[in-house]
């Protein structure tokens, strides 16, 4: 391959770059990934001696994508090599006049399941015992932290809750979820007393006025989702903790301890409001590492 050809190729995918950068509002950190993805194609291609880039067929794909797995590239990075390909050869066509287009049926690689951040029961309790309860503002938060611990709800359910929706007498939270789906969540000992704790001493002081909303700041209104995520950061701070936190940290611990200590899938599936088991079946992984670490620890030749 002449170094003419080479020189081509460049050029055509630099102005390939450029016009996702102005049309279509492509960042300029994912504009460079893919020029790099384009790039280093055009290089395997080079090297096997095969045709340039735009005469190639899905056969040098495969062979490339092959070649990928080989060299332990993640799946996730050759999606993105793919997606880079896929809008490459719609800008090819017109530019070209190319007929056909290789990467037409080409599907992106599975992407494996993330594992979701959690917290160890320790950590989870000293989170909650960071709040200074002496305080309004901070035994709600104390509240609403072992709420969500004690129930699993996401925090948008949880900063949206209503009074209407709790059942002191029979200890329950009706949620609605996403889809408007409700679920009735058991919520516990320990979190109800701090509810009712906080709803007798701390909400009357926040606001004489709380209207409908469960937990309320000072001007009367329901926390914000970003609001709660800055708190449950400075309690994180006050505890300690250094591992990564989310807005979904809680829910994941949750899950998680649940699992460890012997929940049904099924009964954990419920409680979380997932509509398909398999969006529960990532918690799985929990248990799987919980069997290790009690072989490693009680088995004799572990």
């Amino acid at each position: 391959m002449t170094k003419n050809v080479d020189a081509q190729v460049d050029d055509l995918i630099d102005r390939f770059v450029e016009l996702l950068w102005l049309r279509q509002s492509v960042s300029q950190h994912t504009s460079s990934a893919y020029r790099t993805d384009l790039r280093m194609f055009q290089r395997f291609l080079q090297d096997q001696q095969r045709t340039y880039l735009p005469d190639i067929s899905v056969t040098e794909i495969e062979d490339y994508l092959l070649y990928r797995r080989q060299q332990q590239y993640s799946p996730r990075s050759s999606a993105r090599f793919i997606s880079a390909l896929k809008k490459f050869f719609q800008f090819a066509r017109t530019e070209l006049g190319m007929q056909i287009d290789p990467t037409a049926n080409l599907q992106r690689p599975k992407q494996p399941a993330a594992i979701p951040h959690s917290l160890t029961e320790t950590d989870v309790l000293e989170l909650l015992a960071a709040p200074n309860t002496e305080l309004p503002v901070e035994l709600r938060d104390r509240a609403m932290l072992e709420v969500l611990y004690a129930t699993g709800l996401r925090v948008t359910e949880l900063v949206q809750l209503s009074l209407q929706q709790l059942s002191m007498q029979q200890e329950l939270v009706r949620v609605v979820g996403k889809g408007d789906k409700e679920r009735l969540v058991p919520l516990g000992e320990d979190a109800l007393e701090w509810l009712q704790l906080y709803l007798r001493q701390a909400r009357p002081a926040i606001h004489a006025n709380g209207g409908e909303w469960v937990f309320i700041t000072n001007r009367g209104g329901p926390l914000s989702r970003q609001a709660f995520w800055y708190r449950i950061k400075i309690y994180a701070q006050r505890a300690n903790i250094h591992t990564h936190l989310s807005p979904h940290t809680l829910r994941h611990a949750f899950a998680t301890h649940l699992l460890n200590h012997g929940a049904d899938l099924r009964v954990l599936q419920m409680l979380l409001g997932h509509s398909d088991l398999s969006t529960t079946q990532i918690y799985t992984h929990v248990a799987r590492e919980r069997l290790q670490q009690l072989h490693s620890t009680h088995h004799p030749r572990a």
